[in-house]
């Protein structure tokens, strides 16, 4: 528990302190869009958790890869809790992607927008990791699958984000292009503080999930080892009551 919890609570007060810079920054310094106005604020969320969701899908594909190198079941965790935070990013994505169309276009979801179509795509594939990890029960084996899906998963996230740029109908705002340069200094600072603090924000709840699950192995290998020394792994003897006297 000390090692995944070592400097997590520098992490967690980074993380509140960027974010909230992000905030200040979002509504009283970036300018109102000419064409949006103040919805287009949406997108200083909206980016950042796409960004670090997909990038943490690419590192569990990383981390899937070291378990099968090494069989270290450490490995495994590591690239569960990735893809768990990478999903409930996700699910802030659509979200707020939701709510971004539907002031923009008047529509909440646009079927033959090429980057809202793909994310899709990709946040029902790593929603599909679950009932594949937990339908199997041996943990050897189940690492290994879920060790294989990691990395395929993580592989195709960045073709699909190459054949959506490659895309030619593309109404969806570009941000990691040339065209990047031509946003206003205050939006590019404003942007890269947000992305940043999503950035801190994925990280430290990655350490929390990890440092939760690791104080929970350490407490089911101690009740073992309790167990263990008690004569023939009874179980602890019940605590004798004393009756009540009648009255």
């Amino acid at each position: 528990m000390e090692y995944f919890g070592r400097g997590l609570r520098w992490l967690s007060i980074a993380s509140a302190a960027v974010i909230a810079v992000a905030l200040a920054l979002i509504f009283f310094y970036a300018p109102n869009d000419a064409d949006q106005g103040f919805i287009q604020k949406i997108f200083y969320i909206h980016v950042p958790l796409a960004i670090v969701a997909l990038i943490g899908f690419v590192v569990a594909g990383v981390l899937g890869a070291m378990h099968l190198r090494t069989r270290d079941e450490r490995w495994d965790q590591r690239a569960y809790v990735a893809i768990h935070m990478g999903v409930i990013f996700g699910v802030g994505v659509l979200a707020t992607g939701a709510i971004w169309a539907k002031a923009s276009w008047g529509k909440w979801w646009v079927w033959d927008e090429p980057t809202l179509v793909s994310f899709l795509i990709v946040f029902l594939l790593y929603v599909t990791y679950y009932p594949l990890r937990y339908s199997i029960d041996d943990p050897q084996r189940r690492a290994r699958y879920a060790s294989v899906f990691a990395i395929t998963a993580g592989a195709f996230v960045p073709v699909n984000f190459i054949a959506v740029r490659l895309a030619e109908s593309l109404v969806h705002p570009r941000v990691l292009n040339q065209t990047a340069g031509d946003m206003p200094g205050e939006m590019r600072l404003t942007f890269l503080i947000a992305l940043a603090g999503m950035a801190l924000l994925y990280v430290t709840l990655v350490k929390i999930e990890l440092t939760s699950k690791h104080a929970r192995y350490e407490l089911r290998r101690l009740r073992r080892l309790l167990e263990e020394d008690r004569p023939g792994g009874a179980a602890p003897p019940p605590v004798a009551t004393v009756p009540a006297k009648p009255n």
